[in-house]
């Protein structure tokens, strides 16, 4: 193991900076923290460029277990220096870089996931059906979109510009363990994105209030493109046009809508009832 102690150390400079979005796009890298992320990303072949250790928590045995694992896994896919890779800093340091309010003692600086098209389908898993985050802003129902379509046997996650980061701390916990396992892919606009989902053989279903067709009476069980919007505003104009279906759930009383996570489980889920 390596120990750090000044702010000036190139490798902690650039992990503080991965707070920025600016950052984590420009480096291509993102930050996970705490154990179970750490052991999430390991058990699905998911190996940290490197592992940052509280100096005061690196003797606790969950968190030596993990390194021993994570020096393993090195070595077993070639990567030389592997105790190099595992850096002690001094307990205000990691506090730094901590994002969380109660540090959980490990973090590991992971690189971001690239699919092309042409992967990204051909990893089919369970209905082939696919999410389409259009333009979605709050972390924690994003990260539990992807978290509910792993669950739900979904393809993948096709996320449009303008949706909220997917690397940023709060998606990543959200997820938990979840976009370790789910291809995501990135869409510049919707025009782009509907031409490339029906190249696919995948059927346009986009959730909105301007139509009268009900989820449950649309056939979502496969190769469906599901299409969530933006908390505030929905979908964009281009999906309420160029959709193969809209489709809403029905709304008891005076309540207008679902929180946009609730309502993508419940979407998601019609799949596997049928």
């Amino acid at each position: 193991m390596k120990k750090i102690t000044s702010q000036d150390n190139k490798i902690f400079k650039n992990t503080l900076q991965l707070a920025s979005r600016k950052h984590r796009e420009k480096t291509g890298m993102y930050l996970l923290e705490g154990p179970n992320l750490i052991g999430e990303a390991l058990k699905n072949q998911v190996l940290p460029e490197f592992l940052l250790i509280d100096e005061g928590d690196s003797q606790g045995e969950e968190i030596r277990q993990l390194c021993s694992d994570y020096e393993t896994r090195l070595a077993e896919a070639g990567k030389l220096y592997a105790g190099e890779k595992v850096l002690v800093l001094e307990s205000s340091l990691f506090r730094r870089l901590a994002q969380t309010e109660n540090s959980q003692g490990i973090a590991g600086v992971v690189r971001q996931p690239s699919w092309s098209e042409e992967a990204f389908f051909q990893k089919r898993r369970g209905s082939g059906n696919i999410l389409v985050l259009d333009r979605l802003q709050d972390p924690g129902n994003v990260g539990t979109m992807i978290r509910t379509a792993d669950a739900a046997g979904y393809e993948g996650i096709l996320v449009l510009k303008g949706t909220v980061d997917i690397f940023s701390p709060k998606v990543v916990r959200s997820c938990t363990g979840s976009l370790f396992r789910m291809p995501i892919l990135f869409g510049e606009s919707p025009e782009g994105t509907l031409a490339l989902l029906r190249r696919q053989g995948k059927r346009v279903i986009s959730t909105g209030f301007q139509t009268e067709t009900y989820y449950y009476d649309v056939d979502l069980k496969s190769d469906v493109a599901l299409v969530l919007g933006n908390e505030g505003n929905g979908i964009c104009e281009t999906f309420k046009q160029q959709s193969d279906q809209l489709v809403k759930i029905p709304m008891w009383g005076s309540v207008e809508s679902l929180n946009a996570a609730a309502a993508a489980a419940v979407l998601m889920y019609e799949a596997m009832r049928k």
